[in-house]
């Protein structure tokens, strides 16, 4: 099967009406269950749909499946992972279920590290984290089990003591990310800047602690 890249508009059209959402290079979706078993036996037919290998990663809880799509040879989604996404969307159909983003819905975390000098600075996060190099050439760290968040370097031009240097990102569905600013600001964090929206709004808490959400869109 044709393994052609995905823009991240494209991306997103292919898997949204699925029940499915593009967030940071991948395709993220969970099914509510309502048991281990069954959250498990949906599990084993999903990896026995075929050229699953390499692509489709799980994570089974007491009361859902957590299913996620990408090419990880190419560290992103491919017209592939979309035609497994409408295969496992069919087959968790046969158990009555369906997959949808969650009551949460789906999201990806990634620590940014700002940095005078990255190659100095990144061995020693990538030894105490266990981490490893990001596929296809990147700059960053991943997880090598998928479970903790990526880490992705900033350049910095300049030290910076005034402010913390290192913060949160919080990639989340294009159709999240108002009402999660919204929730944000009612816990009283504050946005320090919009001008990168909808790529990503910076926003700080009470003490101008930061943590960024953000979207596919505006990257292209």
């Amino acid at each position: 099967m044709e393994h052609t890249k995905l823009s991240r508009a494209d991306a997103s059209a292919a898997v949204t009406r699925l029940g499915w959402r593009y967030v940071l290079g991948e395709f993220r979706t969970e099914v509510l269950t309502g048991s281990l078993p069954l959250a498990a036996d949906v599990a084993a037919r999903a990896a026995a749909v075929p050229d699953v290998e390499g692509h489709l990663r799980m994570d089974i809880r007491a009361d859902r499946l957590l299913l996620s799509l990408q090419t990880a040879e190419q560290g992103w989604v491919t017209t592939h992972d979309a035609e497994l996404a409408r295969q496992l969307s069919a087959l968790t159909q046969e158990f009555r279920l369906t997959t949808q983003p969650g009551d949460r819905t789906v999201q990806v975390l990634e620590l940014a590290i700002d940095a005078l000098d990255i190659a100095k600075i990144r061995p020693f996060w990538k030894a105490a984290l266990g981490y490893t190099d990001e596929p296809e050439g990147g700059h960053g760290l991943v997880d090598p089990l998928g479970q903790g968040p990526a880490v992705w370097f900033q350049q910095m031009d300049a030290p910076r003591p005034q402010r913390n240097r290192i913060h949160v990102d919080v990639s989340v569905p294009h159709d999240e990310a108002p009402l999660r600013i919204e929730a944000t600001l009612a816990a009283g964090g504050t946005v320090q800047s919009d001008a990168e929206a909808p790529a990503f709004w910076v926003l700080a808490d009470p003490e101008g602690n930061e943590a960024c959400i953000t979207t596919w869109q505006g990257r292209d």
